[in-house]
């Protein structure tokens, strides 16, 4: 694939410059296997609403067809388990938390990732993904299979590193 530019001009990066050099959903790492799309994730209800509600420019428009965003706000009731399973993007920043390319946080970097960005901080988010199969593996050892109502908030949790919840 030839590599494609993108110019990012949003709320919160302006002049951003980075370059798609795989296809989409294509050329992930063999250590990375997110269970869920970007699309998929948007749809199902993240981040209460509130994430990439100024970035459809930079995503294809599918992405927002069935998404559940709030402009306004962090609407809880906007998560597929209507709960709040998130901390402000002030707690990541204190922590440093944050690389400077992708100032919402993993989710960003994922959906570039997704669509074909491959960047010096990807060794990092990755560790970060794997990181969170430990919340899996307690919702395997302390719920029934299927019961939605087990640990709800790290159901929710889980949905936004893209590994599906529902299915545990």
């Amino acid at each position: 694939m030839a590599a494609r530019e993108i110019i990012v001009n949003d709320l919160m990066q302006t002049g951003y410059r980075y370059s798609r050099v795989e296809e989409p959903g294509r050329g992930f790492r063999s250590d990375f296997r997110p269970e869920l799309r970007p699309d998929e994730l948007l749809a199902l209800g993240v981040f209460g609403g509130r994430y990439m509600t100024d970035c459809a420019s930079e995503f294809p428009g599918e992405w927002f067809e069935k998404a559940k965003l709030c402009h306004e706000a962090h609407r809880p009731e906007l998560n597929y388990f209507l709960v709040n399973a998130s901390k402000p993007l002030s707690y990541w920043r204190e922590r440093g938390w944050i690389h400077p390319d992708d100032p919402r946080g993993w989710f960003q970097w994922y959906c570039r990732y997704y669509m074909g960005r491959r960047c010096d901080d990807d060794d990092r988010q990755i560790r970060r993904w794997k990181a969170m199969a430990r919340h899996a593996a307690q919702l395997r050892a302390h719920c029934e299979p299927g019961d939605l109502l087990c640990r709800p908030r790290q159901r929710q949790a889980l949905l936004h590193w893209a590994y599906d919840s529902r299915r545990m």
